[in-house]
């Protein structure tokens, strides 16, 4: 499930056979849950048995309204197990999200995604001093102290520890949650975190779009949780691909293993989304478009 309108992580997935269900720009909890529901009962009349149905959701998402769907509906009951309830954590960037101060009555998402894990993957361990490490599994622990915790670097892990592992523990969520399986329990979102997206044709000038992106998430970046897109690079065939948290930054063609090359009837956008806070959508949108060969001053 992704927090916007411009879907993105579909033409991040390289080549596959499977299906992909992407559901965009909405709260699972608020107004996409039926099309989770209709989605999930679709797949378990299908003929063919599947080793496990894996569901992502965006980094703002409530973990609780995801698990419960699982619980409210009967179908769903009868035909599905929840296995396990997984959450990667940024160890360089998990400490200032822990902290962030929020309105009254706003949930911490961060605080309550650790809350329901079943197992924690610890990634970009790479990026911190192991004192730095231990802070964040201190306060980790403060939160979860029964979920294990695995260290991981770019998510690599072996699949038997998450797949397959029955760790989802109904009464233990009852105890810290007694009106988990309340689907109509209210919940608010933090106001000011929003998401932009970016669908626009045409070639981007290289040197532009790389000092336009260094730019925007030197001065930004504090406010900035996510960015992720894929872009047409003028002289290219193929799909460069960027993916950033906060000021951290890959970006990359399919010759580096990031993208593809374009499909041959396949139409050239570039799609761009945000994820942040006191996000500009007009500033984002104008200071893109100067990137653009076709509009390039």
């Amino acid at each position: 499930m992704q927090f916007g309108e411009v879907g993105v992580d579909d033409a991040l997935v390289l080549e596959t056979k499977e299906e992909i269900f992407e559901m965009n720009n909405g709260c699972i909890c608020c107004t996409v849950r039926g099309d989770l529901i209709r989605i999930l009962r679709k797949l378990t009349k299908r003929k063919n048995q599947f080793d496990a149905i894996i569901i992502e959701t965006t980094g703002l998402a409530d973990p609780a309204p995801v698990a419960q769907t699982f619980f409210v509906d009967e179908d769903l009951m009868e035909h599905t197990r929840l296995d396990a309830i997984l959450t990667v954590v940024d160890c360089k960037h998990l400490v200032q999200h822990l902290d962030d101060e929020k309105s009254e009555g706003t949930e911490n998402e961060a605080v309550e995604q650790l809350a329901f894990a079943d197992r924690i993957l610890l990634n970009k361990v790479d990026l911190v001093t192991p004192e730095e490490k231990a802070v964040v599994v201190g306060r980790i622990r403060k939160i979860n102290a029964a979920a294990e915790v695995l260290e991981t670097t770019y998510s690599q892990v072996d699949l038997d520890h998450v797949l397959g592992i029955k760790a989802f523990d109904l009464s233990r969520i009852l105890d810290s949650e007694p009106d988990f399986l309340n689907p109509d329990q209210e919940h608010e979102h933090d106001s000011s975190v929003t998401s932009v997206g970016i669908q626009i044709e045409g070639p981007c000038d290289f040197g532009r779009l790389n000092a336009w992106l260094g730019k925007l998430l030197k001065d930004k970046g504090a406010d900035i949780f996510r960015s992720k897109g894929v872009l047409h690079v003028h002289g290219s065939d193929d799909r460069h691909v960027f993916q950033g948290v906060h000021m951290l930054l890959t970006f990359g063609n399919s010759g580096e293993g990031t993208g593809r090359p374009w499909g041959k009837d396949e139409p050239r956008l570039n799609r761009l989304v945000f994820i942040g806070r006191n996000l500009d959508r007009k500033e984002l949108n104008d200071s893109f478009e100067k990137c653009l060969i076709a509009k390039a001053a």
